[in-house]
């Protein structure tokens, strides 16, 4: 049987039957990917001057898509490991086209040929109690959306609930009985319940009872009652720290998003002794090594690891390399 292959047909069945029913994929997942054809496909169209409905699987050639890559670093200023998410999204296609159009097999193996690019991997942002502090004082409680940023931000700060795990919370996935907690389905759609304190319990209860949602309605919508997007929550965010820069100078030399409240969340537990196993549970990571990054950039435990250290007052000899080779390889 003759088959009818076209990049909108490949799409299709790469998103609906690739993904969701073989894969099942997280809807994280989905609207990553999403997101990546879109701006693939919006840079196609202005550079070829057709529409993607029009678009043929040869006009993404590996060209092209090595110039998207570039127009997401130069242009849209994104980060190196922004940029290898994309292209992971690109090449998982080219896989399941690879497989699905073999007469695309030459081309698809030169896109999955394009390497991701290295990174620097810089030390996690996160807030001390007092720039927390001076966060969770930034909204006017007298507005409504006063009242909900505040609610936000601290569950935020006090579950280490994901940007997306946020933004998806329902009414009914606040549990505010004797054992008050959150459930949410976070990376790998793996389930989790975080449970409240007393006190973002008792911000939580009067918020929701404001709020007055059914069970399906975002706990955080919009002001029109729809859920919030990820640009409407770092431009509320960005808002509150502004804000707050005005009573906290340390603020003004950190760059805080969404994913800073989430990492101050560890720095604490960490600080207060729990276990990193426990740490890695409670923040839904798939290993507890994931917690390393926090090691690396709290100070404090550092310093008393030096404090513990008995370091004797050993003078070392400059070393002095008795032969021309050593000396020609030393100067290196």
């Amino acid at each position: 049987m003759k088959r009818s292959i076209t990049l909108s047909n490949l799409l299709e069945a790469f998103f609906l039957d690739r993904l969701i029913k073989q894969r099942r994929v997280s809807q994280h997942t989905v609207v990553s990917y999403r997101d990546t054809f879109r701006l693939l496909l919006q840079f196609t169209q202005k550079r070829l001057r057709k529409a993607p409905t029009s678009l043929a699987v040869s006009d993404l050639t590996p060209d092209l898509v090595g110039e998207f890559l570039t127009h997401l670093e130069k242009d849209r200023r994104n980060s190196a490991r922004t940029r290898n998410v994309r292209l992971a999204a690109i090449h998982s296609f080219f896989r399941y086209v690879a497989g699905q159009a073999p007469e695309y097999s030459g081309m698809a193996q030169r896109v999955l040929d394009l390497p991701s690019k290295r990174h620097v991997r810089r030390l996690v942002t996160f807030l001390t109690r007092g720039e927390i502090d001076a966060l969770l004082a930034a909204p006017d409680l007298n507005t409504w959306c006063g009242r909900r940023d505040r609610a936000l931000i601290l569950l935020a700060v006090r579950t280490g609930l994901r940007a997306a795990e946020l933004l998806s919370l329902r009414c009914q996935h606040v549990a505010l009985g004797s054992s008050a907690h959150v459930w949410c389905e976070g990376k790998g759609r793996k389930e989790r319940c975080t449970p409240l304190r007393k006190d973002i319990a008792k911000v939580l209860h009067s918020w929701l009872k404001e709020r007055h949602g059914s069970p399906s309605d975002p706990v955080f919508p919009s002001v029109r009652g729809a859920a919030m997007s990820h640009d409407a929550l770092r431009n509320l965010l960005n808002k509150h720290v502004t804000a707050a820069r005005r009573h906290c100078a340390s603020l003004k030399k950190k760059r805080v998003t969404p994913h800073s409240l989430r990492h101050s969340l560890a720095m604490e537990l960490l600080q207060n002794g729990v276990d990193r196993s426990v740490i890695a549970l409670w923040l839904g990571h798939e290993s507890a090594e994931t917690t390393d990054i926090y090691l690396h950039a709290d100070m404090t435990i550092k310093e008393r690891a030096i404090q513990k250290a008995s370091i004797s007052a050993v003078h070392a000899k400059r070393y002095k390399p008795d032969d021309h080779v050593m000396a020609f390889l030393q100067s290196l």
